[in-house]
């Protein structure tokens, strides 16, 4: 073990021993720090990453959602913190369903405030206590929540300007069928055993290689 990860190791285990109602496990991978934690612990933990003197998680660096639909708690929430005074980074992972809200941390690092609403917009995680937990990058009207692995490639709607009614409108999504024919690559027909070009590398017809 390299002297980083052994450093990490023992920083992990100061913040399980530290709050054990709140870190299921931890483990150190390619010299990285990830804190498996439980979801209504998630405030008290930041807060204890914030203000230890072994710790020092001062800044918010990243917070986004991951999808398994497979699971009951389909959901991860992932958080990334950097202590530059002590220069480390940790990662914190934690489950929820489409149901159940996720603490907000807007209180402890208002910069959750806009990663909380990106990870809204894009997987429905909800943020309880997020003072304005609304879309932030889809269009107005948007159905749906597009980095959901089960949100079909298409949308469902499409959104453009309509130059006689002057205005914005929104329509269902329809695909032409003639539009669904690809050169070579069609998904409906797969690849073509013979592309274009390939027969300039083809033997000719007597067997001889071309230009023998």
């Amino acid at each position: 073990m390299s002297d980083q990860s052994e450093a990490l190791s023992d920083l992990g285990e100061h913040v399980a021993s530290s709050m054990p109602d709140a870190v299921r496990r931890f483990e150190v991978r390619h010299n990285e720090l990830t804190l498996y934690a439980e979801r209504d612990s998630i405030v008290g933990l930041c807060e204890f990453l914030k203000t230890d003197t072994i710790c020092l998680f001062e800044t918010m660096i990243d917070l986004c959602g991951v999808d398994y639909p497979e699971r009951g708690r389909r959901f991860e929430v992932v958080y990334h913190f950097l202590s530059m005074r002590m220069n480390q980074r940790i990662r914190i992972k934690i489950s929820t369903d489409e149901d159940t809200p996720v603490p907000t941390l807007v209180n402890l690092h208002p910069s959750a405030e806009w990663f909380e609403r990106e990870a809204f917009d894009m997987y429905g995680i909800r943020f309880a206590g997020h003072p304005d937990m609304r879309r932030l990058l889809t269009d107005y009207g948007f159905e749906g929540f597009p980095l959901r692995k089960d949100f079909p490639l298409t949308g469902y709607t499409e959104v453009r300007y309509d130059d006689l009614e002057k205005r914005v409108v929104h329509e269902p999504v329809s695909l032409t069928q003639e539009y669904r024919n690809f050169d070579f690559l069609s998904p409906w027909e797969g690849m073509t055993s013979v592309m274009p070009g390939d027969e300039k590398g083809r033997p000719s017809a007597s067997g001889d290689e071309e230009g023998a």
